[in-house]
């Protein structure tokens, strides 16, 4: 039944509960908490309400094992967005979440909108967006939709982001024939707030006037959150009708509008309209406070004729928010809003009934209890079937490099390992003035100058999902542990991590595993590292006609650096200036197993991941933060794809410099050696090295001099040397040729 049909039918028959994606369980449910069959209406709300996307109902057993808490988190999970302390009376505010099912469908507008709605759940937090970043998974290269896809999802990260004028400053662009059918794009925001200025959502003051502002309602995204809890089939393409379309000029209006009325004493509650618009955001604000709502329908700000309550309940149009204000103050809200050329308009009001109270031209169309409604959405503890983690994997079992040159070449010039500046050079990454050059796109943390101070917020974005798939305690350990050396690579300290959990259908056992196996090694990780999960998202059902995506549980990281003066790129900074190796140890750098190596050389997928030492993690962050704010390092990079000679040739291509590695003896196998990836392990340059050396001893963290840089090649032992031009011409030619290609 088409969309349009399902918002005029009266008859509640088992098709219509099963369009609505509720099961018989469900819909019973649904009955008895009603206390009879709920109308057309109602039944849209309990699926919106319901549904994987808002409901977390098959991982929120899972998302509760995760450390929330730390003396600098403000506010963790449960709010719009996660906040944290970052000094001198200001918090950082931050959150990543998918747009993945719109974006496949509509890539242009499907990433543009989750730009937009990432933007609302910071700003509504009372916080200016500083910095976006994304993380991005598509399908093999050779796939038939694969480069208009990328096409389409850039242009709409960069088109929305640019117009609103918020800098896109990082991310992660990766291929695999597991997301042939599922792209997966996450959108990321930070943004920075006065510390005793947080908005939240929670609604409160019988009699308050229920508020809405910005855009106006459409039949854009009717059912987005429930087509973003299904899997996909080949009739996918026709749900359009269910991706939103964005307009980042009317965005840029509303931060500003709301941003001039939060310095007022207006506003009790905010909560912008996404996932499930109007019906989330005023069920969410009611059960935060134990209110209820009446709301007149007929009120709302339509920009289409003839809808009715069931579509303006549902419609996901963008660029609108809901808000509670204080009694007498709705008309200093409407001058401002109306003074930046933005729809205003009081709605209903807050009661003590603990009921949602839905009216049309003044007859009540739907009457729902809030809290039994919010608080009995299914929790699942679904099967998940347990599996042995792969058998390492002997460096002794993998045949050596024959050509260490040409194997550089080749990977770096590789889908995924290859330059992504076709990407990050269609966003505007320096707009706002505050992006700082070691941190731009290209290196491992973005760094962002926390406005008319000379402190910075640092952010990166990281997933391995080969790691995940072998083993998905390990692969959730790394996720963690690469954000922390990213950035502490730059010398930022992590402060806090947000998620986004992307995995297949959790009804399936093996899936479920995947699932519980990442959040067990999140956690672990998290706890370790003393970085605690503040928000996130959790992107289900990510699935096309059975085959899942690889497990794809990405990890948002935010740190602070307190002089930006300090900060230091990846790029070689001088010649003459001595390489160390910091970290790791002998016995598990060489490591193959699930290598881009072993996969892209040698066609093999097996071993286990690499293993990862928390503790070590730890204890050489913190040791490569102190010497990069006390002057010691001057550039640095952390090992992870590709191993030690891909982030060696990456640091140099950076610096346009090459060097020359000193071994104190030829490893017994080079590949190992050469492209094992080995966790916990940093490359860092430095004019003098001594110090650095004798400080590393005397914390018992292994610090190797590697050589020398200097010169426009890579000399390698014995090896004939590789040429910086012939790398570069791999590294910035694959994505260039590859969109400029007919498909």
């Amino acid at each position: 039944m088409s969309q349009a049909a399902l918002a005029h039918t009266d008859e509640i028959t088992p098709e219509v509960v099963a369009e609505h994606g509720l099961s018989e369980e469900e819909y019973a449910l649904a009955k008895q908490i009603m206390g009879r069959a709920p109308n057309l209406l109602e039944l849209g709300i309990f699926s919106v309400m319901w549904s994987e996307h808002c409901s977390y109902k098959s991982s929120k057993k899972w998302l509760k094992t995760l450390p929330t808490d730390g003396p600098q988190v403000i506010q963790g999970p449960g709010e719009n967005a996660g906040v944290v302390d970052i000094g001198e009376g200001l918090a950082a505010v931050f959150k990543i979440e998918s747009h993945n099912h719109p974006s496949f469908i509509e890539p242009y507008q499907g990433a543009a909108t989750g730009v937009g709605g990432i933007l609302r759940d910071v700003f509504t937090m009372g916080a200016r967006p500083v910095m976006n970043l994304n993380a991005l998974r598509f399908g093999a290269p050779e796939h038939p939709k694969t480069r208009h896809l990328l096409a389409g999802v850039v242009a709409g990260i960069g088109g929305y982001g640019n117009c609103v004028g918020v800098p896109t400053v990082g991310g992660e662009v990766n291929f695999d024939p597991a997301y042939n059918g599922n792209i997966l794009v996450n959108a990321m925001t930070v943004g920075v707030a006065p510390a005793n200025r947080i908005f939240y959502s929670r609604a409160a003051g019988a009699g308050n006037p229920v508020v809405y502002v910005g855009s106006k309602t459409g039949r854009d995204g009717i059912h987005g959150a429930t087509m973003a809890s299904a899997e996909f089939d080949e009739a996918s393409e026709e749900k359009r009708p269910t991706v939103q379309v964005g307009d980042p000029f009317t965005e840029k209006l509303l931060i500003e509008a709301c941003l001039e009325l939060m310095a007022t004493d207006a506003i009790v509650a905010i909560q912008d309209m996404g996932a499930a618009g109007l019906t989330s955001s005023s069920f969410e604000m009611a059960s935060k406070g134990g209110m209820g709502v009446e709301l007149d329908l007929d009120r709302v700000p339509m920009r289409e004729e003839g809808m009715t309550p069931y579509e303006l309940m549902l419609s996901e149009s963008q660029e609108r928010m809901l808000m509670v204000l204080q009694p007498g103050r709705e008309e200093l809200a409407r001058s401002i809003f109306e003074k930046w050329d933005l729809d205003f308009a009081i709605i209903g009001r807050l009661t003590e009934s603990g009921r949602m109270v839905l009216r049309w031209h003044g007859e009540v169309v739907g009457d729902l209890p809030i809290d039994p409604l919010a608080e009995a959405s299914p929790e699942y503890d679904r099967p998940h079937s347990q599996r042995e983690a792969p058998a390492p994997l002997a460096a002794s079992d993998v045949p050596d490099v024959e050509d260490l040159g040409a194997t550089l070449v080749k990977l770096l010039g590789s889908p995924d390992l290859c330059s992504r500046r076709w990407v990050w050079e269609q966003y505007d990454h320096m707009v706002m003035a505050d992006t700082l050059g070691s941190g731009r796109p290209g290196g491992d943390a973005a760094l962002v100058r926390v406005h008319g101070t000379g402190r910075g917020i640092a952010a990166s974005t990281d997933c391995t999902p080969r790691y995940c798939l072998a083993d998905p305690v390990e692969g959730g350990k790394q996720a963690v542990a690469e954000g922390y050396r990213n950035l502490s690579a730059s010398g930022a300290t992590p402060l806090a991590v947000t998620n986004n959990l992307n995995f297949g259908n959790p009804e399936k056992p093996e899936i479920m595993a995947q699932l519980v196996g990442a959040v067990q090694g999140m956690g672990e990780a998290c706890r370790a590292l003393e970085t605690p999960v503040v928000s996130g998202n959790v992107s289900l059902y990510n699935e096309t006609d059975g085959r899942a995506i690889n497990p794809t549980p990405v990890i948002g990281s935010v740190g602070l650096i307190e002089d930006v003066a300090k900060a230091v790129g990846i790029a070689f900074a001088a010649e003459g200036e001595t390489l160390l190796l910091i970290g790791g140890d002998e016995a598990t750098e060489g490591h193959l197993g699930q290598s881009l190596y072993l996969r892209d050389i040698l066609g093999r997928a097996e071993g286990a991941p690499p293993a990862v030492d928390l503790a070590a993690e730890k204890r050489t962050g913190g040791f490569v933060r102190d010497q990069i704010t006390g002057g010691c390092i001057t550039a640095c990079h952390d090992i992870s794809d590709g191993g030690l000679i891909v982030a060696l040739a990456e640091m140099a291509l950076a610096g346009r410099m090459g060097c020359t590695l000193d071994l104190p003896a030829s490893p017994s196998h080079w590949a190992a050696w050469a492209f094992g990836e080995g966790q916990g392990r940093y490359l860092a340059t430095c004019a003098t090295p001594d110090g650095v050396i004798a400080a590393a001893s005397e914390a018992g963290i292994r610090c190797m001099l590697l050589g020398r840089t200097g010169g426009d090649s890579l000399k390698v032992a014995d090896w004939a040397p590789i040429s910086l031009s012939g790398l570069r011409a791999a590294h910035e030619g694959w994505m260039p040729r590859y969109m400029a290609a007919t498909a």
